[in-house]
């Protein structure tokens, strides 16, 4: 069966993109051809200039969502960037079966250089491929980015991030052992390692949803509870190195060494240095009263 592609990093999955693969979708159905999203194991920027930025989806984040739209498959990049848009072309078509490929509306490829879509099309042609150049998303002036998202994450402005991904941003990792101040307060906090590719906002507390999925007594755990996070380096206890803290109130169940996912909905205040435990347990106590 013939098919009708797109290709791109996509980091995020947000509105622009999922905008691209709706197009991708209505164009499926009118060419009666399959939906194939073709991404990359690594950040392109990583592999030209060594330096890839902080990234709003791991890896595996990204392929579920992707998987959505369409059947996903990761190329490395650093194996088709070589290629001339001629090469990548007739590959597409030769491997995949590709008759349509969806170019996002400022998507270019090929080693041999940016060409105009006129140029595209004629290479294209040559071995069975018709070029689409999609509508690039615009509502109400708003226009998302991979690297406005990451912006406004380095800033605490979840609200706005949120808006532009279409979705609550996602923290996930293993929890680990902290120091246990927060028990020792009467607030017990679960303390999670995310992947080292992520971004992790800025310093601050944040309003969130917990999704656990492990076990709790031996038994399947599988809920979603409302939490106070702690992003940065807690300095009233003296910490040097940034930590993710989670309190769910009214939880009590053993998280060690088990996954955790955080959707991050609202930044409450920035991190602050307190005189004394007593001043950060009051803080606290004010904080949960804005979740």
């Amino acid at each position: 069966m013939s098919a009708i592609a797109t290709i791109g990093f996509f980091d995020g999955v947000h509105k622009g993109h999922r905008y691209l693969f709706e197009q991708l979708r209505g164009y499926a159905e009118q060419y009666d051809e399959r939906a194939l999203v073709f991404t990359f194991l690594q950040h392109p920027r990583g592999v030209l200039t060594h330096e890839c930025p902080p990234l709003l989806t791991t890896t595996e984040e990204r392929e579920r969502l992707l998987g959505q739209f369409g059947d996903v498959h990761f190329f490395d990049f650093a194996e088709v960037q070589p290629l001339t848009a001629m090469q990548f072309l007739d590959y597409l078509a030769d491997r995949w079966k590709v008759k349509h490929l969806l170019m996002g509306y400022n998507h270019h490829f090929g080693s041999d250089g940016q060409m105009t879509d006129e140029q595209y099309a004629a290479v294209a042609k040559q071995v069975g491929i018709t070029i689409i150049r999609a509508l690039p998303y615009s509502q109400n002036d708003l226009r998302p980015s991979s690297t406005k998202i990451r912006n406004l994450l380095a800033v605490g402005d979840i609200q706005a991030a949120n808006r532009m991904l279409g979705y609550e941003y996602m923290l996930s990792g293993r929890v680990v052992h902290g120091r246990m101040i927060g028990r020792q307060i009467g607030f017990p906090t679960a303390n999670i390692l995310p992947d080292s590719s992520k971004l992790v906002p800025a310093a601050g507390v944040y309003k969130a949803i917990a999704v656990i999925n492990g076990e709790n007594s031996g038994k399947a755990l599988s809920c979603e509870k409302t939490a106070l996070v702690n992003i940065g380096t807690n300095p009233t206890v003296g910490n040097t190195h940034q930590t993710i803290e989670v309190h769910i109130p009214g939880f009590s169940g053993d998280l060690y060494n088990q996954s955790l996912t955080l959707r991050l909905i609202d930044r409450i205040r920035e991190e602050r240095h307190f005189a004394s435990l007593d001043e950060l347990k009051k803080q606290i106590q004010q904080d949960l009263q804005n979740i």
